[in-house]
């Protein structure tokens, strides 16, 4: 219901202050469950939003809206995040214990609130969190926040993450998959220009999960681009893929599932790449078989 207070962005915003005052009071609990609070507190994914919808799915106004909400709930409750962000620091060495992790969750929820609030403030703690982390967790945690937004501290700390694990393949999924799904207008872009990064290759399945189905089947506001470039990407990306793993491409058209539930001009794109796919020559059975059956 929080959500519907901002309507398409046409008209005034009508500001409800309910969830703010929620999540103020339940960051403010020094009794509670950290684990528990930090899931109360996070905000639905434009994915559900627009699962909920089910219909004539519009990406943009979901993604307008819940960052509206999203910030408004960050200026209300400022004070309250920033204590809880401080007070839940874990000074003692890591431990992947339920208590830790408890802390670093709730800490980081805390964090994304903060980067979404007016004034530099979030970004310079994100920066700094990235920096001194001694943990994975909070690192990826900060890294992900910073990822999200155009400032020098966010090209900075990628680079730096790069440097340190270039030799790690697990952790450089991690970083590929943290950029293919940033928000940012020029996302498509990088996650084009990764897939010929030295780390990528399109014969490792992980590697294609890591970055193109990221993109695909979780960067909801990026792969719905509205004139159809992320779908297009997608698709030729699924061809190629079929030469080398048909398995793989199958599952990876699964981001095509929903473009019944789209609005009227991304259900009409969706669909011409889905039969530009169906309609190639050489096709395997696998991707053949999902693709007509999408359409049917």
């Amino acid at each position: 219901g929080a959500l519907h207070a901002f309507g398409k962005g046409d008209g005034p915003v009508r500001k409800g202050t309910g969830f703010s005052d929620m999540v103020r009071d339940i960051v403010r609990e020094k009794k509670g469950d950290p684990e528990f609070a930090a899931q109360i507190i996070l905000l639905p994914s434009e994915q559900t939003l627009a699962q909920i919808i089910g219909k004539d799915v519009d990406v943009d106004s979901i993604h307008r809206a819940r960052e509206m909400l999203r910030a408004s709930i960050a200026a209300d409750a400022k004070d309250a995040l920033l204590e809880c962000y401080h007070r839940m620091e874990v000074n003692a060495p890591y431990s992947p214990d339920a208590q830790q992790a408890g802390r670093r969750a709730l800490r980081n929820a805390c964090l994304g609130y903060l980067a979404a609030a007016p004034g530099g403030d979030g970004v310079a703690l994100a920066d700094e969190q990235f920096r001194r982390a001694d943990n994975m967790t909070d690192k990826i945690a900060a890294l992900t926040v910073l990822s999200h937004i155009d400032c020098r501290e966010r090209e900075e700390a990628l680079m730096a993450f790069h440097d340190q694990w270039k030799s790690d393949h697990l952790v450089m999924d991690k970083w590929f998959t943290i950029q293919a799904l940033s928000t940012l207008p020029d996302t498509l872009a990088e996650v084009k220009r990764l897939t010929g990064h030295a780390a990528f290759t399109m014969k490792v399945p992980n590697k294609v999960r890591a970055l193109i189905g990221s993109f695909a089947n979780a960067n909801q506001l990026r792969f719905h681009e509205a004139k159809g470039a992320g779908y297009r990407f997608v698709a030729d990306k699924v061809l190629e893929l079929d030469r080398l793993n048909p398995q793989v491409a199958a599952r990876m058209l699964g981001a095509f599932k929903n473009w019944r539930q789209m609005e009227p001009k991304r259900r009409k794109l969706m669909q011409a790449e889905l039969k530009r796919i169906a309609g190639a020559d050489g096709l395997s059975r696998d991707v053949f078989e999902i693709a007509s059956k999408t359409l049917a």
